[in-house]
């Protein structure tokens, strides 16, 4: 299968090794990763904060990139981008779109995946091949667990990773208390809302606590390295690409 890879702003900012570890779990199992170069945002954040005219342009883009006839499908390390595509682009086209991108919205957002979504429901698998011999805790965004609905399927693919001892984690469906500009404008609720979710993640005693967006793990990340709890984030893209012989090693400093 030919896949396009969506980077995704932080993706492309901030963590790329989510991004790059997508591209070799992929390109492992056999398919070819294409990076269409012209890719830019994909609109989410002006669409959450109300401004929706706005984003026209970067919707037109992300048709004009991934509506290739030879891309067999897309896929983004991001279950809040992943949604995006899938759900307010269609708004944003519907209204202040024209029918040439209504009809390119149609055609990506039929192709469209987040990660754990192409894995289990596209390709089949659940065993990707993965070594990762830690103590992992897994949290579901709230975006892939609620607009994307993926369910179970990131835990389906940890739980089949060798070597992992993956740890059920208390209140799992809460929100972190990131949402993007939520963190910002409300920061007080923000923080009280990552503190419930870091007393969570502590309980378990995981050195890593995993889950499919880079945003949710950038909030939890910043957290927990501030209280010094021992435990590190990673990318559910960064465990299942790693082998044991290639394996991703934890730093002391992220232990």
């Amino acid at each position: 299968m030919r896949i396009g890879l969506f980077a995704t702003c932080l993706g492309d900012t901030l963590f790329p090794e989510a991004v790059k570890s997508t591209a070799v779990l992929l390109a492992r199992l056999g398919h070819e990763v294409v990076f269409p170069p012209g890719q830019t945002c994909c609109g989410q954040m002006h669409v959450n904060t109300g401004y929706q005219r706005e984003p026209v342009p970067l919707v037109r883009n992300f048709a004009a990139q991934f509506g290739d006839s030879s891309i067999d499908a897309v896929v983004m390390p991001s279950g809040s981008c992943a949604g995006s595509v899938r759900h307010q682009h269609e708004i944003v086209a519907e209204r202040y779109g024209d029918a040439a991108l209504r009809a390119g919205v149609a055609t990506v957002k039929a192709k469209t995946y987040e990660l754990s979504e192409l894995l289990v429901d596209v390709l089949g698998v659940t065993d990707v091949g993965a070594y990762f011999p830690h103590r992992v805790t897994y949290h579901p965004t709230c975006h892939s667990l609620r607009m994307l609905r993926v369910g179970d399927k990131p835990l389906r693919l940890l739980r089949a990773v060798d070597g992992i001892d993956l740890v059920e984690l208390g209140e799992a469906d809460a929100c972190c208390g990131f949402g993007g500009t939520f963190a910002v404008k409300n920061a007080d609720t923000s923080t009280a809302m990552l503190q419930d979710k870091m007393r969570n993640i502590t309980a378990t005693g995981a050195e890593v606590c995993t889950a499919g967006d880079s945003s949710c793990l950038m909030h939890i990340g910043g957290g927990l390295s501030r209280i010094k709890a021992g435990t590190t984030t990673l990318h559910l893209a960064q465990i299942l690409s790693s082998t044991r012989t290639s394996p991703h090693v934890l730093t002391e400093a992220a232990r």
